[in-house]
């Protein structure tokens, strides 16, 4: 069932990703909400799902996170707490330092941060390229 779980988690967070870098049709305006409410959404995604699979690992014994220089304990709320606030400072590039990663959480947190970092830029490209002026659509 973790496996399962774990493949979902995965799953969702890459057809986020794939929505952003491939999307099907994108002809919004350049500066709209639907384009707002788009990254919103892909970043919440991102986020969650990043948390989730630390706090996946860390119920299956494999401890990822420190947490205030403990590794993380208490109960499945505050874990889950922790685990997706150390997923958002990691994609938001701010990492305070209070909760740090440990063993292959280091991968997943080089792996969110990199993500963190191409997100703005591909939407941004993709706003532009896929933006058609009025002028050029009644040609």
């Amino acid at each position: 069932m973790w496996y399962i779980i774990f493949f979902a988690i995965v799953v969702c967070i890459f057809m986020a990703l794939k929505n952003l870098f491939f999307p099907e049709r994108f002809n919004y305006k350049q500066v709209s909400f639907e384009n707002f409410v788009f990254l919103a959404f892909t970043y919440a995604v991102i986020v969650i799902g990043f948390g989730l699979l630390f706090l996946m690992f860390e119920i299956r014994g494999w401890h990822l996170i420190i947490d205030s220089g403990a590794i993380m304990s208490g109960s499945w709320n505050h874990q889950l707490g922790t685990a997706l606030y150390l997923s958002a400072i990691t994609l938001f590039s701010v990492g305070y330092g209070d909760v740090v990663p440990i063993g292959i959480g280091r991968l997943l947190v080089m792996i969110e941060a990199l993500i963190g970092y191409t997100i703005p830029a591909a939407f941004v490209v993709r706003t532009f390229i896929d933006y058609e002026p009025a002028h050029r659509q009644k040609k």
